[in-house]
């Protein structure tokens, strides 16, 4: 498995991320306990030392139960604090959340810790009321990095990390970036490689890379609004690709993400094991060529307001 340094933490990590969310996430429901825990353990032992989770999706407990028998060293734990909620996150909030992740992961700190989906205006009010508190639980060594994730299908500009990367509170953020929508290319990846601020790549690919129908559908709609050209919409990715050496549509936009500068740690959702592995190969597979990168690049590059799913 290809490894990488993820920015400033100066954590050693896989370059596939299991992500533990998702429509297909592990702990879905889809599949019986056993066979999520095999997922984990297939994860881990094809290499991948990466592991994001949240307390909204509800799999934490599952994480923690797969990881009892893994030494704390061979994984790095991503958790995060929801803040979407009908009313204001509070301090307490927070820390109650956080041992309560603690528990049920089964460990005394988390790696990442992030704040979940913050909207743009949000924001500031975050920052003000509660990374206080996230940093004092960092001095007590609870959390030894911090983190924030963007709401990408509420926010595919990316609104929210503009503004928090101003800030030198993160050490890692969460963004999503896939051969659709580019647009991090122009508006995170320079701050965060200023800042050396780690980067974890969410939506690499959903349902509109995985399933032809909604990659039609969503073609169409970028050409209706000038987005991509008409030819594209009639034609699909096919001509973008030619001559390129891929198994499938996911193959190639797993590969264009992990060769992204700025890129880091490209997170994968899924419950099957042989997914698991497919996606692995991808990650591990040489680069696409720089014809087809460029063709991508163009293809898309007017595009900043969907997320692909």
């Amino acid at each position: 498995m290809n490894r990488i340094i993820l920015g400033r933490t100066g954590l050693e990590v896989s370059v596939l991320g299991l992500g533990a969310g998702g429509d297909s996430r592990l702990g879905s429901g889809r599949i019986a306990e056993a066979d999520s825990l095999r997922l984990v353990h297939a994860a881990i032992e094809r290499g991948v030392s990466f592991i994001d989770t949240a307390e909204a999706y509800g799999t934490e407990a599952l994480l923690g139960k797969a990881l009892r028998e893994v030494p704390r060293e061979r994984v790095v734990l991503s958790t995060k604090k929801t803040t979407r909620l009908d009313a204001p996150v509070r301090p307490e909030d927070v820390v109650s959340s956080l041992h309560a992740s603690l528990g049920r992961l089964g460990t005394d700190h988390i790696d990442v810790y992030h704040l979940h989906g913050v909207l743009p205006h949000h924001y500031a009010d975050l920052r003000e009321r509660i990374v206080p508190v996230l940093l004092r639980l960092r001095e007590q060594g609870k959390i030894r990095f911090l983190g924030i994730t963007e709401a990408f299908a509420a926010d595919p500009s990316h609104a929210m990390l503009e503004q928090a990367l101003r800030d030198d509170f993160w050490d890692v953020v969460m963004v999503g970036f896939n051969l659709l929508n580019q647009s991090a290319r122009t508006s995170v990846f320079p701050l965060t490689r200023a800042k050396n601020v780690g980067t974890l790549i969410m939506f690499a690919v959903r349902r509109a890379l995985s399933q032809p129908e909604r990659l039609r559908e969503l073609l169409a709609d970028l050409a209706e609004r000038g987005k991509v050209s008409t030819e594209l919409a009639a034609e699909g990715l096919d001509g973008l690709l030619e001559g390129e050496d891929i198994s499938s549509l996911p193959d190639a936009a797993y590969r264009f993400c992990r060769d992204e500068p700025g890129a880091h740690v490209i997170l994968s959702g899924t419950s099957s094991v042989a997914h698991l592995l497919e996606n692995a190969r991808s990650i591990d597979a040489p680069p696409l060529t720089a014809r087809a990168r460029e063709r991508l690049i163009e293809a898309f590059a007017r595009v900043d307001d969907v997320s692909g799913h």
